[in-house]
């Protein structure tokens, strides 16, 4: 590509070398990333993103996050529940049994989150498997 206001050839001009038309195109060119819908459950089954919006409707509608929130509270997320997965692992270790219960999963959020979070974060949690259970 020539500089504006170049008269000469592009190789003159940037000192590079034009591709010729008898080059192959690379073959193992990447395709660019398909963005993630809410049917595909493969590609985005790694991700938390599409729930943020749904939660944040449910206490505002006026409310959007920016994309870089939007990728800190994923990461936030991912960290807290490997955080949660770690403890009960070494709980359920602990206890020489080779099955992580809902029980390992309730004393490691306790373990986790202080004081009033984990509190409220184990009885909201058995707020939704009731609800959860009561639907089916």
């Amino acid at each position: 590509m020539a500089e504006p206001g170049c008269e000469t050839s592009s190789e003159e001009c940037l000192g590079t070398k034009e591709p010729r038309e008898t080059e192959p195109e690379s073959p193992k060119r990447k395709k660019p990333r398909r963005q993630c819908h809410r049917r595909c459950r493969r590609s985005c089954s790694d991700s938390f993103a599409i729930y943020f919006p749904r939660v944040l409707k449910q206490v505002d509608e006026g409310l959007s996050l920016s994309q870089k929130a939007v990728s800190i509270m994923d990461s936030f997320v991912k960290d807290i529940l490997e955080r949660i997965a770690d403890e009960a692992s070494h709980l359920a270790g602990s206890t020489k049994c080779s099955t992580i219960t809902s029980r390992e999963i309730q004393t490691a959020v306790r373990l986790l989150l202080p004081r009033e979070i984990g509190k409220y974060a184990v009885s909201e949690a058995t707020k939704a498997i009731m609800r959860y259970t009561f639907s089916k």
